[in-house]
């Protein structure tokens, strides 16, 4: 009689967790998959960045007078089988002391996903952005640099 009472019991138990331990494995693997995926897309914002300000450094100086420059990034062309998008914008902001800088903010969209990263970038008050946008498959990304005599840093995305 108790056999009966445990199988009347653990047999459904049983059956749901056939059930019900695939898709809490499946809902877990999921989440798993888009924060690697995100952590995979700020890396290349941070990349993306850190070259354009390195960029900008490296012309931001008065023995420069006017130049263009022109750097292949090495970027990857997709992030587990997706592509990427992105754009940035440039904002002015003004500090306490009364100084002003221009903050570049560049934003990447993972292809096919609802996933979204961003950074920022701070240049100097002679920074200037054209606004382009960039998608990342094929992988001939550059960072367009051209300085002109009166010190403004013209700066952009290309392919």
């Amino acid at each position: 009689m108790h056999v009966t009472i445990e199988y009347m019991i653990l047999i459904p138990i049983l059956i749901l967790q056939i059930f019900l331990f695939p898709m809490l494995v499946s809902a877990e693997m999921n989440q798993w998959i888009g924060e690697r995926q995100s952590l995979e897309l700020q890396t290349a914002a941070s990349y993306f960045g850190s070259s354009i300000q390195q960029i900008y450094l490296s012309l931001n100086h008065t023995s420069i007078l006017s130049c263009t420059l022109q750097n292949n990034l090495n970027n990857q062309p997709t992030i587990e089988g997706h592509a990427y998008t992105g754009n940035a914008t440039l904002q002015t902001v003004t500090n306490p002391n009364a100084d002003t800088s221009e903050v570049l903010t560049i934003t990447l969209n993972l292809v096919g996903t609802n996933i979204k990263e961003s950074t920022t970038v701070m240049l100097g008050q002679n920074a200037a952005w054209t606004n382009s946008t960039f998608v990342s498959n094929p992988p001939t990304a550059v960072i367009i640099a051209q300085k002109f005599p009166n010190q403004t840093i013209q700066l952009s995305l290309g392919t």
